[in-house]
């Protein structure tokens, strides 16, 4: 088998494949294209109007609600003047762009130091060859199949072969400890279970046992260590379903509905028992299509855009970004390699070279991180000069619009150092940055503005199927995260005398429920089937949004004062740069204390974070008249000078605090940052708050013994 998945048997030419996917001819693919142009005037895209002729129209399965909690439920979908859209499956989406990128490369995978592509073609022709042998190992109608590994072609494949197999496709992250996946195997009744390595598969052979509906293992990267009925190695796998025919697998196909579940994201458990939100192909296919074109993605058409796949898969946000909007638009997906997060992620940027980037809030704080440690190794003059640069322009874009012609000084600037600096990073090329999953610092925009790096913020949730309000170079004002994606609907409930409300959403990308949750259902969806989002904010009157708090996370403290942590948290960290991570507590207590952590350097081969403070954290120290190298020097009080300087920025937080019940009245700072591996942390870098005042528990009794 080759490195790109195709095996020497599967291995097509052109008029090969065509015939084996069934595909109309190169002249009638013409004749559709120029139908669907004459007819896009009507409202109707052509790429609808070309699904149609060759598939014939979907109609949804029997409804009558807006949410089910059953795997074989259907819904009523959302489509009124503002959707009229016509809805369509995965497949359906899936062969409009073979049609029109059929030729193109779709994904690109490094092996042996060299990038191998397959098109959009082979794409999806191996997805159909996954599809038939997920059907072959017995695979179910709305039974799941789990994948549990980093980003690659075969995860990719066997998530789209599972949903054309007619599965539920669920993704694992793959941080998870046995016990996590055993949840999500159980929970979405998987029939088959894809895992990256033997790593991976030790998990599954623990709790295989308990999982009464699982029937193989898929082991797609690495030799097979072990022997055993019902694992096979990735070949062996695709080589299962030989003798499905193309016909059985249709008629499969043709049986689905846009208004049926295909996908299931778990939350990943920061507040509560993780939940498995339910997709329906109508979810998935108009999110890809229309949020991302509110970021500005192009169709390849216009201009093919390039993405690198890092961010764990089994979040909305980068399934939506690589995973789906790669198939609708015609993207090509590069995948990094599995030690992205330790090192290797910039290395694949500059040989890849990126027309967008996405990334979670930590991701781009490290960037930051390494960015300024870069810097600091500079020679006098050069640091000067950066300094300079980054200064003139982040004037000027604080006070004009990216796309407003900029001076001789900003263009000199950027020329200078900036456009050098971009490739360095592996963004010589890029053109959006986007950042989602959770909120972001203002002052990680602000640096990244003065590179001329504009971060979009893309705000939702995993029951929104991704982003339900996006900036752009149309909609950008600081601090807010955009305007509602066009074709989608919010309102805020409950708005208190400062205009905050809770957000709510309405469109075609909300959820259809959460799986055999029926109460927890309900709690998320008001009776006229809005969804709440749990998080408070604010709007302008030109329709930006400004998150203040999230309800789950409010701290009500014992004298009723309602206290969003959020925006103190920031506000301790933006004035004691030292500070890696602050979590306000006080929830039914007499005051509010925080727990902080401090930068550190992480040992890129555990992920943890170690004793040693980061170079700008040691440059913080140094600027005091303090000589503190390691976490251990300043902790329990021994570096009064740092000590010091931590209680003068809590006491400048606490001055501009609207409340005396809002000051921050005691404060410690722990022996480890937090971290995913540690705990504190989900696979997002969120903070998971239930967790750390468990495993904090003695430090915090400690602040309010008498």
């Amino acid at each position: 088998m080759s490195g790109n998945g195709i095996s020497e048997q599967t291995t097509c030419n052109k008029e090969k494949l065509q015939n084996s996917l069934e595909l109309p001819s190169p002249g009638l693919m013409t004749d559709l294209r120029k139908e669907g142009e004459d007819q896009a005037t009507n409202n109707e895209a052509p790429e609808t109007q070309c699904v149609n002729e060759v598939l014939g129209r979907s109609t949804s399965a029997p409804a009558h609600s807006l949410w089910s909690t059953e795997a074989s439920g259907s819904v009523r979908l959302r489509i009124d003047e503002l959707c009229p859209q016509e809805p369509i499956t995965v497949h359906q989406m899936f062969m409009t762009s073979v049609q029109k990128y059929g030729n193109l490369s779709a994904l690109a995978t490094k092996r042996n130091d060299k990038w191998e592509m397959i098109t959009f073609s082979e794409y999806y022709y191996l997805c159909r060859m996954a599809a038939k042998s997920f059907l072959k190992l017995g695979l179910e109608r709305f039974h799941s199949v789990a994948i549990l590994g980093f980003n690659s072609a075969e995860w990719f494949f066997s998530a789209v072969g599972a949903v054309f197999a007619g599965g539920l496709m669920t993704g694992i992250y793959a941080t998870n400890s046995p016990e996590a996946c055993y949840y999500v195997a159980r929970d979405s009744r998987a029939n088959v279970i894809v895992v990256e390595n033997q790593n991976q598969l030790d998990k599954i052979l623990q709790i295989k046992e308990n999982l009464p509906h699982l029937k193989a293992i898929v082991q797609y990267s690495g030799q097979l260590q072990i022997k055993m009925p019902n694992l096979y190695s990735w070949e062996e796998f695709m080589g299962l379903g030989v003798d499905i025919s193309d016909k059985t697998l249709d008629e499969v196909i043709s049986s689905q509905k846009p208004n049926q579940c295909c996908v299931l994201i778990y939350t990943s458990g920061t507040t509560d028992t993780p939940k498995g939100a339910m997709l329906n192909h109508d979810n998935i296919t108009w999110t890809a299509h229309h949020a991302s074109r509110a970021g500005d993605m192009q169709p390849a058409e216009v201009k093919q855009e390039s993405i690198v796949s890092y961010l764990p898969l089994s979040h909305i946000a980068a399934q939506i970004y690589d995973l789906w909007t790669g198939i609708q638009w015609g993207e090509l997906v590069y995948f990094a390699q599995p030690d992205a997060l330790k090192g290797s992620l910039i290395r694949t940027l500059r040989e890849a070279n990126p027309s967008s980037h996405m990334g979670v809030p930590r991701v781009w704080e490290k960037i930051m991180e390494k960015i300024k440690e870069e810097i600091s190794h500079c020679t006098y003059i050069k640091k000067k000069l950066v300094t300079w640069a980054m200064s003139i322009i982040l004037e000027e874009n604080q006070r004009s619009p990216k796309h407003e012609e900029k001076s001789f000084l900003f263009t000199l600037a950027d020329a200078l150092v900036m456009e050098k600096l971009c490739a360095e990073m592996g963004f010589s090329c890029c053109q959006k940055f986007f950042s989602g999953a959770a909120p972001i610092g203002s002052d990680t925009v602000m640096f990244f503005l003065g590179l001329n790096i504009w971060l979009y913020e893309a705000y939702g949730m995993t029951e929104s199927a991704g982003p339900h309000f996006m900036s752009g170079p149309k909609a950008y004002k600081l601090p807010s995260c955009g305007r509602v994606v066009p074709g989608c609907r919010c309102k805020l409930a409950n708005i208190d005398a400062d205009g905050v409300g809770e957000v709510c959403f309405w469109g075609r990308n909300v959820f259809m429920g959460y799986l055999n949750m029926e109460e927890k259902t309900m709690e998320s969806l008001d009776e006229d089937g809005w969804l709440r989002s749990g998080d408070f904010a604010k709007m302008d009157e030109e329709g930006f949004l400004y998150i203040t708090g999230r309800l789950k996370e409010l701290i009500i403290t014992a004298g009723g004062e309602n206290i969003p942590p959020l925006p103190i948290e920031e506000a301790v960290k933006k004035v004691v740069p030292i500070i890696s991570n602050a979590m306000l507590i006080g929830d039914r207590r007499k005051f509010l204390c925080m727990l902080l952590t401090l930068k550190c350097v992480i040992n890129l081969d555990t992920m943890e974070p170690t004793d040693d403070l980061s170079l700008e954290a040691v440059e913080y120290c140094q600027q005091l008249g303090s000589q503190a190298t390691n976490v251990s020097d300043i902790t329990d009080g021994r570096d009064k000078v740092v000590n010091q300087a931590i209680q003068a920025g809590i006491a400048r937080v606490n001055a501009k605090a609207t409340s005396n019940a809002q000051h921050i009245q005691k404060w410690t700072i722990l022996k480890k940052d937090f971290s995913v591996s540690g705990g504190e942390l989900g696979p997002t870098m969120k903070l998971r708050r239930p967790i750390v005042l468990n495993m904090y528990h003695s430090e915090i009794e400690a602040f309010y013994k008498e």
